[in-house]
């Protein structure tokens, strides 16, 4: 049975964290300000200010932030600043157990898909997909992107999912299906596979996103997922934002052309172009809980 952690509420203690990139100082103080805007009381920890080459801090130092993030009693939820890099690295230095029973909000979108999928899959636990402090929310957020970030943040409320008005959902394959929503960045995806930590997508709904990469890239990640079985297995699959890539040769593949020539013969209803992923209006997703897809009529709701 999944854990679903208890909402944050205005005054929050909330741990900032990054499991993968560095922090730029003036991002730094931008992202806490923005965490303070939101009603939140931020706890900044090391991690925050650490700099290994293209990592923030070493992979002991990066897990040892987590691991205590989610020990301190007094701290009610859990922000990855940003991704980028590296969360892969430290999931073989965490103590998933003790986790386990510490359970609560765990929030981060792109790199930071490697810890969601474990923390889904060993502990049992609901994570949301959301914007970060450090590349989003020190951003001027968009008012659609602004209430789903809420909604996540302080009720977690199931029901609908809608798009932003200018971005319409659409049909890839028909059917229905139900199942826990799993996934999130591609490439973070693809690297758990052949791995202890390889993502189990049984009967669940997959989301995936991606940003900037070549249509050949995705396409081979595409295809890595669906030779290792990982499409066929899933219920249902539910695309988000593919961010294209500023160097795209004059012959290519659309994402849209791709998704069909990989995913039709498998048979499962998918839906493309949610507004989810890098960049904004984006949605925020929680990871783990049941959802309802209807490719037919493209709606979608959170049903827990």
């Amino acid at each position: 049975m999944m854990n679903k952690p208890m909402p944050l509420y205005p005054g929050a203690r909330v741990a900032l964290l990054s499991a993968s990139e560095p922090i730029e100082e003036a991002v730094l103080t931008a992202a806490v300000d923005s965490v303070r805007i939101m009603g939140l009381q931020p706890v900044v920890f090391p991690s925050c200010s650490h700099i290994h080459g293209y990592l923030a801090g070493s992979d002991f130092a990066r897990a040892e932030d987590l691991q205590r993030a989610f020990a301190d009693d007094s701290i009610d939820g859990i922000l990855c600043m940003q991704g980028g890099y590296g969360a892969q690295r430290i999931v073989d230095r965490l103590d998933w157990e003790s986790i386990a029973d510490h359970p609560k909000f765990f929030g981060g979108h792109g790199d930071v898909t490697a810890l969601h999928i474990q923390l889904n899959q060993k502990c049992h636990m609901a994570t949301w997909h959301i914007p970060m402090p450090a590349t989003e929310w020190c951003k001027e957020v968009d008012i659609f992107t602004l209430a789903s970030l809420r909604r996540a943040l302080f009720s977690g409320a199931p029901g609908p999912v809608y798009n932003p008005e200018e971005m319409v959902l659409r049909c890839v394959a028909k059917g229905t299906a139900r199942g826990q929503l799993t996934g999130g960045n591609l490439a973070a995806v693809v690297s758990t596979l052949g791995t202890p930590w390889e993502i189990d997508t049984r009967h669940k709904i997959l989301f995936l996103e991606e940003s900037e990469t070549e249509p050949c890239r995705v396409d081979r990640m595409l295809l890595q997922l669906k030779q290792a079985g990982k499409l066929t297995d899933c219920a249902g699959v539910l695309l988000g934002r593919f961010a294209p890539c500023e160097q795209q040769s004059q012959t290519y593949i659309s994402p849209e052309d791709m998704f069909k020539e990989l995913l039709l013969d498998e048979c499962k209803p998918v839906i493309a172009g949610l507004a989810c992923g890098h960049g904004m209006p984006t949605l925020s997703l929680p990871l783990g809980l049941n959802i309802l897809m209807d490719a037919t009529s493209t709606t979608l709701t959170i049903l827990e």
